[in-house]
């Protein structure tokens, strides 16, 4: 495990500054829209137009992956990634933040399949498991140290948004820096949701339900803190204590995972 844990420390590295940039952005947007007293469904909205992109993404992202290579494709994603979060630092208005949420969405998808089929490959089925919850964990610690910046800078100038453009730009570094070798090219495949929930019900309805309850916590969390009087310190601890908890439980579930049946 470990020899195939270090053919991609690079990636790790630069995942760990992605979602550092992703979860500063993603708490970032809604405080400030609060702020500016966009209406609840708007800061809503703002999830939703993510979530909406990621599925999008999901399913082109591979094309544009086959064409063009996966570490231009995850640089080329990254920098638009990058150019929205600074973007929405100059550009504050709710019609805006939400098209460019949705782009956020679809780019985000693409390093996260990108991501992933690098760690697959690397993989094996006695380690599969141990790998992803290690790289899981790296994404969720990266989320909640960006989150807990958000006290470090008053939300209503573009700092933090600039901050966030920062990570972004670190964490395709090491990727495009790196001498490991790149992932086989991707095959075309065809999803079959129907096919996935014979052979894993229980997964398809969980994760389901799971994406639900993460996305209106993950968006709307911070609006309610703000309306609850929190303080900015407070907001960040509040949304970040889930997350972290999680991430302490990637480790033991992938190594249990890799021991028995994953279903």
């Amino acid at each position: 495990m470990k020899r195939n844990l270090l053919s991609v420390a690079a990636l790790l590295f630069g995942t760990l500054f992605l979602f550092m940039g992703n979860g500063l952005q993603g708490i970032l947007l809604p405080v400030r829209g609060n702020l500016e007293g966009y209406a609840t469904t708007t800061l809503g909205l703002l999830g939703t137009s993510w979530a909406a992109g990621f599925v999008i993404g999901c399913l082109v992202a591979p094309k544009m992956v086959r064409r063009v290579g996966h570490v231009r494709a995850f640089s080329g994603f990254i920098a638009i990634i990058a150019i929205i979060a600074l973007v929405s630092g100059i550009i504050i208005h709710p019609v805006w933040w939400v098209l460019l949420r949705a782009v956020t969405g679809f780019a985000t998808a693409g390093t996260s399949m990108i991501i992933e089929s690098w760690l697959n490959e690397r993989a094996t089925n006695e380690s599969r498991g141990a790998i992803f919850s290690l790289y899981i964990a790296i994404t969720l610690f990266g989320v909640v140290a960006g989150q807990m910046m958000i006290p470090l800078e008053d939300v209503r100038t573009p700092v933090l948004f600039m901050v966030c453009g920062i990570f972004y730009c670190i964490a395709m570094l090491p990727t495009t820096l790196s001498t490991a070798a790149s992932p086989q090219p991707l095959k075309a495949v065809k999803l079959d949701l129907p096919a996935l929930y014979r052979n894993s019900p229980v997964s398809c309805l969980g994760i389901l339900l799971v994406g639900i309850a993460n996305g209106a916590y993950g968006t709307l969390g911070a609006v309610f803190g703000a309306g609850a009087g929190l303080s900015d310190t407070s907001i960040a601890i509040m949304m970040s204590s889930t997350i972290f908890a999680g991430a302490l439980m990637q480790l033991p579930a992938g190594r249990l995972s890799d021991r028995i049946d994953r279903r």
